[in-house]
């Protein structure tokens, strides 16, 4: 990227600076990109992460070093409608202030909630509204069972997502199976939409392969969450069929908040605890932790809001040589594992069908030339240098498009 053309954007992120995704799909982009634009950054951050006050200002530190004006406001959480709303006056003020301030020309919003203030500060002060979706949010609160489909709540943010599809200049999805499904719709007309496809990019000079960390045995990795969109208990059964295969195989869990619920599971499922080992890290250890897997696992719930899923972890997995086990109908999920040879994507969950992928994993991870495929893979799809050159086009584009 070159220095001329630098535009004043303000970013704004309901995820916090301080949570594992943030790091990794908010901060590694700004830092990036703060090289050839002015950042205006506002976030909502956990309570008990803002608790941790000696790393907190090691992180303003480090922003204020990169050139990015950073605001981190405190995320409410409950009851959900007051909260909310809470937060977004909260934000609201904080906007103003830095369109004020900074001469903000463009308003980046990543997700839903957050794109609440995009949308407003495109209608009151003219600002161009780049709309980072993220998926569709709204609909993976209904299917998590976290919203009634009659609720309130849904009908609203259905409504604040129509009129975000309307009225934004470019609207970012992380899949392509996401860009089709939003082209069907009959509410929004699509032929005039500016629609670019970012999906969640690892950066690569963290995530490599480390083949001195293999194990012996046969390694199986889960990242991330075990509740809400995720099938768990099919994780727990595809391990069990593979320790009938490979008895000296290992589940490597790395977990943030759902120990509790995955140990009652491994109870549910009798499988040993010596054979499953449950960690907490910070983002900055996860790719040693993955380098000590021999392949990843996960399941979601095929649903329509997957259609716009891109796992972040997939990425990550890939570009540290590890092939993975997933589910079809997940964003792009089939076509990049099944059309690359660097994993499996089940279309049923039963037990017949995962045995098929458990052996046909096993068969990948004995590929010699499956660590060099998977990174492959990874930097072809998922280059943070691609990505932030891809936003960077479009802060440089999105002001000569009118």
């Amino acid at each position: 990227m070159v220095d001329s053309e630098r535009r004043h954007v303000l970013y704004i992120s309901y995820t916090g600076l301080l949570e594992p995704l943030g790091q990794s799909q908010v901060y590694r982009y700004l830092l990036r990109l703060a090289e050839s634009h002015d950042i205006t950054l506002i976030t909502y951050e956990k309570p008990e992460d803002l608790e941790d006050t000696e790393r907190v200002a090691s992180l303003k530190e480090a922003v204020g070093s990169a050139g990015i004006e950073w605001h981190p406001l405190k995320y409410h959480h409950s009851p959900t409608l007051p909260a909310t709303i809470w937060d977004l006056l909260n934000g609201f003020h904080v906007c103003v202030r830095a369109i004020r301030r900074n001469d903000i020309e463009i308003v980046h919003t990543r997700s839903y909630v957050a794109s609440v203030l995009g949308l407003l500060c495109k209608r009151l002060f003219g600002t161009e509204f780049v709309f980072d979706m993220r998926g569709f949010w709204a609909d993976e609160r209904v299917d998590g069972g976290l919203w009634d489909a009659d609720g309130r709540l849904y009908r609203s943010a259905k409504w604040f997502e129509t009129q975000f599809f309307r009225h934004a200049d470019v609207v970012v999805s992380l899949t392509e199976a996401g860009i089709g499904a939003i082209e069907e719709f009959n509410h929004v007309d699509t032929d005039d939409m500016w629609f670019e496809k970012i999906p969640t990019c690892v950066d690569l000079d963290l995530f490599t392969p480390q083949l001195d960390h293999r194990e012996d045995g046969f390694v199986l990795g889960y990242v991330g969450s075990a509740g809400t969109w995720y099938r768990f208990d099919d994780v727990l059964e595809c391990f069990e069929i593979l320790l009938e295969q490979r008895p000296d195989s290992h589940l490597r869990i790395l977990n943030r908040g759902d120990h509790e619920y995955i140990r009652e599971r491994l109870s549910e499922f009798d499988i040993e605890e010596e054979a499953v080992s449950i960690k907490t890290v910070e983002h900055a250890e996860v790719p040693a932790e993955m380098n000590h897997t021999d392949a990843g696992i996960f399941f979601y719930k095929p649903t329509f809001s997957k259609k716009g899923t891109s796992p972040t972890k997939m990425g990550e997995f890939l570009a540290c040589g590890i092939p993975c086990l997933s589910n079809a109908a997940v964003g792009d999920v089939e076509s990049i594992l099944e059309g690359n040879s660097v994993g499996i994507a089940i279309d049923s969950f039963d037990t017949e069908a995962k045995q098929q992928a458990i052996e046909s994993l096993l068969a990948l991870h004995s590929d010699s030339e499956i660590v060099e495929r998977c990174r492959s893979v990874a930097e072809s799809y998922y280059s943070l240098e691609t990505g932030v050159n891809k936003y960077d086009e479009i802060y440089r584009s999105v002001l000569n498009s009118d």
